[in-house]
């Protein structure tokens, strides 16, 4: 049974979007555009911490695979904490205390890293709210840090004047805890609806990027997703709603045409911009912001979307075994989604105490850094008409940041901004000179055309004027004193 209204709350939903201005149809949502902030900001926070973060291993799919026999997680957590009968996830709860936990720092923290918003993970597959509701009584207000952590950094991010966004992966929650169905374990003490564990059912997806139809969550659950996304909109407004993947899902198109007529409507009455993103063509092309997970699209694009990736390549929350990108590498791949029209969200997984890990803030630091020096070039940016230059191509697609990208000094990528054009050389060669082909004087190739004229060449992040020449084989730049692992940029001003 549920503990609240669920008729209510269904009611409140459809009066919302009866008074418009949007209708849950995909021709009205159409309507809809990416607001500037987000097209301005160019990179964001994305925050994995729940109680998946206790344990630490392996990743933040722990909750899941613990229950299934064979897995690695099985056998660590049986040898660890005995058998899942005796101690299951939601033990794990009174070990989640959050006690260093500090809203301010991170949002200081986030500020330094140049992010310009945030998103925290509000709720995890695991089911576990990190937030205050009224739709269930497992959440962080009330278990675990007795605290409305979401709140707390809802209201810290604001005062840094980052925006504020959530992600729910909720949806997931239908089969994710199902695999203690078929053993003896505590996930076959759930009840019903409202309860931490319900529903888990036994059956799991057969592959999980195509699981278009089956399992199918009932209507009931469904109904319960929405209305916790619709609570989530309005106690925290958030600026942008990210979604997992599993929302692809037949049974869930009809929800998430209501989602988002809701949420647009309600940020009218806010006068706010708002955004949602999404994975797999789960809504209509248009309506809402395309996300690609842990990858890029090779080329520019003539629409603005996201990637979320994470500092880490192994785990999107913290584990005590994290295989931690370099900051070079991360600044490579910002730079390239940028020039190509994109934003990167870049994910953190914080501690169980609350605490921001050497590693990560190394690296956050590190991008803050870069960014202070060479921000004029990122922020507000513009693709240009051509976006790279250089044998290194970026492949296309998700789940393709496991590699670091080896780059030469013969890739550039390009970006405009406050009349300027900008060019990033992404691996700065030692002996400083450097040939950008695109902007040869008389360049015409079956790539690029170009018979601008160059007035003059700056270097960012350095106090040295670079030497330059245009000719017809291209822009020759050469420095005496620039040295740098991270792209190095040229502002190349056009009469």
């Amino acid at each position: 049974m549920f503990i609240y209204d669920q008729k209510a709350w269904l009611e409140k939903i459809d009066r919302v979007i009866r008074q418009g201005p949007y209708e849950d149809t995909w021709e009205s949502l159409s309507r809809h555009e990416v607001p500037g902030w987000f097209r301005d900001a160019k990179l964001g926070i994305f925050i994995h911490w729940g109680i998946y973060s206790v344990p630490a291993f392996a990743n933040e799919w722990y909750s899941r695979n613990m229950y299934l026999e064979g897995s690695r997680e099985f056998e660590h957590h049986v040898k660890t904490y005995g058998p899942q009968k005796e101690f299951g996830y939601k033990d794990f709860l009174p070990m989640f205390k959050a006690e260093k936990f500090d809203p301010k720092a991170w949002a200081e923290l986030f500020k330094k890293a140049g992010a310009r918003y945030v998103v925290p993970v509000a709720e995890h597959h695991d089911g576990f709210q990190m937030y205050k509701s009224e739709l269930s009584h497992w959440n962080a207000a009330e278990k675990g840090p007795k605290r409305d952590t979401l709140g707390e950094l809802t209201e810290a991010f604001r005062e840094e004047g980052l925006i504020n966004g959530a992600s729910t992966h909720r949806i997931e929650h239908w089969w994710f805890m199902g695999g203690g169905r078929h053993f003896e374990s505590d996930i076959t003490d759930a009840e019903g609806p409202g309860d931490f564990y319900w529903p888990a059912i036994p059956e799991q997806p057969e592959n999980m990027d195509d699981s278009l139809f089956e399992p199918a969550p009932s209507e009931e659950f469904l109904n319960d997703w929405m209305i916790r996304t619709c609570e989530l909109i309005d106690n925290y407004r958030i600026r942008e709603l990210y979604f997992d993947w599993w929302i692809h899902h037949a049974k869930a198109r009809p929800y998430l045409k209501k989602i988002a007529a809701y949420y647009y409507n309600r940020a009218e009455e806010w006068g706010e911009d708002v955004l949602i993103a999404y994975k797999h063509d789960s809504y209509m092309f248009g309506t809402a912001l395309v996300d690609i997970e842990r990858g890029q699209f090779s080329d520019v694009q003539s629409f603005p979307w996201q990637t979320d990736t994470a500092i880490a390549k192994n785990s999107w929350c913290y584990t005590e075994g994290n295989d931690f990108k370099k900051p070079w590498s991360i600044l490579c791949d910002l730079v390239d989604v940028v020039s190509k029209n994109g934003t990167m969200l870049l994910n953190v997984g914080p501690k169980a105490d609350g605490t921001i890990s050497e590693e990560d803030t190394k690296v956050l630091l590190a991008l803050g850094g870069w960014l202070e020096k060479n921000g004029e070039a990122i922020y507000g940016s513009r693709p240009w008409r051509y976006a790279q230059e250089g044998p290194t191509k970026q492949e296309q697609g998700q789940f393709t940041d496991a590699k670091d990208k080896v780059y030469t000094a013969e890739d550039f990528r390009f970006m405009t901004n406050h009349g300027k054009l900008y060019a990033a050389c992404m691996r700065y060669p030692e002996n400083g000179e450097i040939l950008v082909k695109t902007l040869g004087r008389k360049a015409t190739t079956a790539e690029s055309k170009f018979f601008g004229i160059i007035d003059d060449v700056d270097v960012l992040g350095f106090p040295e004027k670079p030497s330059w020449e245009q000719t017809p084989d291209g822009l020759k730049i050469r420095t005496e004193n620039v040295s740098s692992d991270s792209p190095v940029v040229f502002r190349i001003t056009i009469r």
